[in-house]
Order: structure tokens, then sequence, then C-alpha cells
């Protein structure tokens, strides 16, 4: 061990004395990635940084921890048009820990993001990409203020996230706070998630991902999607997301899929034990999803959803229409469950509906508001 924290401490002398840190730690993860067990440690302090990628595969298990606070270009231009500022990749048996920050500096960025209005915009880096990471943690760390995305997941498999905390205004565009893609037997634990987008989003081609005791908001909520805008996309099956508070956001659990777009297939989906404090839409299938008009409404969604359960769902909504599937004409929804849904709404003028298309979901327990008030 004595040469594994050796190579660690290096590793901190470097990025402390360097007017190049991103070349010092790469220099320092290259050396601590051929030794088996190795650490890297960034102590207590502040420390700017430009675009890094860390390599593996490494001789061993790696862990990169983080102590103080890494910042990150403001200026979008640095980046040269690349969509990540720290990137692990192909990685196995990775730590990354600390209680440190990865500082975004995303504000200018913000102001110049048109992502919500344009079919096709400019490339923003996501704070931390994980790609093809296996067998690996993440926890006790913090997320701070991303140009676009906090977290982007691609073509990982086994990996963790605990006690992790990701903040941005309520303003922030396109700053979701997990995003899975293309990835297996991810859990989400612990989470303190609150962006501008949503808190977790989850893709095509994942599987059994779970999202466990995460509180949300500000934000999006925590969805799955958006699906079916591209072609060739792979299905979504084995989400559950349980004990999760979400405050004040824009939607609370969502499925969500463009009408007249691509196929695809998103199944064994389920939300459970969930608080909602002053949440509009909290309980939404909308296979209408259409952002800024980026899209036709000549046809139905070509998604088909099945196998989906919202249970035990409780708590405040702050839109009169507190249950909302609006599921495809061409291909309706199947196996839906709503069980003990109890929203309140947080305005004046009487309860929450419900409104549902082309679906019928199986009913138990209490239902405020009756399922399927409204039939669209």
């Amino acid at each position: 061990m004595g040469k594994n924290l050796s190579i660690a401490t290096i590793s901190l002398l470097l990025v402390l004395a360097s007017t190049n840190a991103e070349q010092a730690l790469t220099k320092a993860w290259k050396a601590a990635c051929a030794v088996a067990r190795s650490k890297v440690v960034i102590s207590a302090g502040a420390y700017k940084l430009g675009l890094v990628t860390l390599l593996g595969p490494c001789k061993g298990a790696i862990e990169f921890n983080l102590q103080g606070t890494l910042q990150a270009p403001s200026d979008v231009a640095s980046f040269n048009g690349k969509d990540g500022w720290v990137i692990f990749k192909n990685i196995d048996g990775l730590t990354v820990s600390g209680g440190g920050v990865f500082d975004g500096k995303g504000q200018l960025a913000w102001e110049k993001n048109n992502c919500n209005k344009e079919k096709s915009c400019n490339a923003l880096p996501v704070n931390i990409r994980f790609d093809y990471v296996t067998n690996s943690i993440v926890q006790d760390i913090t997320s701070r203020n991303s140009k676009f995305f906090h977290i982007n997941l691609f073509e990982c498999k086994k990996l963790q996230f605990q006690s992790v905390t990701i903040t941005a205004p309520a303003d922030s565009p396109n700053t979701d706070g997990i995003h899975v893609g293309h990835s297996s037997q991810i859990t989400i634990t612990n989470a303190n998630i609150g962006t501008g987008d949503d808190c977790i989003s989850i893709s095509d081609g994942n599987q059994d991902v779970s999202a466990n005791q995460v509180t949300c908001g500000p934000g999006h909520g925590i969805s799955i999607g958006s699906l079916g805008k591209n072609e060739n996309e792979q299905p979504v099956s084995g989400i559950r997301v349980s004990g999760a508070t979400i405050s004040n956001t824009k939607n609370g659990v969502r499925i969500k899929t463009w009408p007249s777009a691509h196929s695809g297939v998103a199944s064994d989906i389920h939300f459970e034990d969930i608080v909602m404090k002053n949440v509009a839409n909290p309980i939404i299938i909308d296979q209408n999803y259409c952002p800024n008009s980026q899209c036709s409404n000549k046809s139905p969604s070509k998604v088909k959803i099945s196998n989906v359960s919202f249970k035990k769902i409780r708590g405040t909504s702050s839109t009169k229409e507190a249950v909302k599937l609006i599921c495809s004409k061409s291909v309706p929804c199947q196996q839906v469950v709503l069980s003990d849904i109890d929203l309140a709404y947080n305005g004046g003028g009487g309860s929450t509906t419900s409104s549902c298309a082309n679906v019928k979901p199986a009913v138990s327990g209490k239902q405020n508001p009756p399922a399927c008030t409204n039939k669209l």
C-alpha cells in the first residue's frame, strides 16, 4: 500500500503545482492506473481544471478521491465542441468519492443554450461522463452548476450512486441531474437532486435501473424518456423508482414519448411509495411529448408502453389535473396499474382530477382523484 499512497501524494502535488492542471492530473492518473488498488487524491482547496479524460483499463481497482473543488472554465469555447468536462472511460472497479465538488461554472453557457428551441444545437459539456464504466461506485460527491447534464452514463454496467448531491437553479436549461443511457444494473440511492430539468432521466437501451430514496426538486421530476425521437432505439425495461420525495417540480414521475416518430418499447416500469409536495402533473404518461413544437402531431407515437405501475403515491399537486395517462392511439398502453393514489390539489376550487386516453388502468386501493374521470 505504501507504493499506492506514494502515487496519490504525487498526484496531489502535480495538480497543485501545475499551471496546466488537466495535463498534470492525466499524468498522475496514468501512473496510478498502472498499479493495482491505487488512489488519486485531490485535497481540500479550489482548482481550475480544463477538459480531462481519465482512461482505463487500469491494472486493478482505482479510486478518484476528490476532497476539494474542481472548477470548469466558464467559457464554452474552451471545450472546442466537446460534450464532456471530466470523463471517466473504459474503467472497471472505479470508486469516485471524497466529499468534493465538481463545479461546472455553467452560468454563461445557460445564456447561450438554445437546445430547448432548436432541433440541432451546439454540444455543451456534461460535468461528469461515465463511458463504459463497470463494477463501480460513485459516492459522497457534489455536482454543481453544470453547463448541460450533470452526470451522464453511457454503456455502463453495475454502477452505483450513493449520497450524491446535484444542484443548479430551477431556470438552468437542460441541466438533467443523472442521465442514464444504454446501461444496465444501475442503482441510485439517497441522492439529493435539484436542477432546471429532469432530476433523473432514463433514455432508451436501459435495463435494471433503480432509484431509491431520492430527493428531487426543483426540476422536471423523474422521467423515462423521451423515447421514440430517433431511429433504432433500444428497449427500456426493469425500471424501479421507490421512496422518493419530489418537491416543487414541473412534473412528478413521468414516461414521455414523441408522436409521429420512431418505434420503441418501454416495459416493466414501476413507481412506488413516493411523496409529492406541490408538484405539477404528479403522475403522467405523455405520448404526445413535443417540446417547443419540434415535431409533427399528425400521427400517434409508435412506442409501446406496458407493465407500468404507480403505487402508494401521495401528497399535493400544484395542478388540478394530478393524474394524466395519455397513451398512443396506434399502440395503446397495456397492463397499467394505479394503486393507493392520494393527491390533493394545492390550489383553490375543488379536488384533483385525472385524464386517460387509450388506456384502461387496473385500479385498487384509494383513488384520489378517481381514476380516469376525464376520458379523452
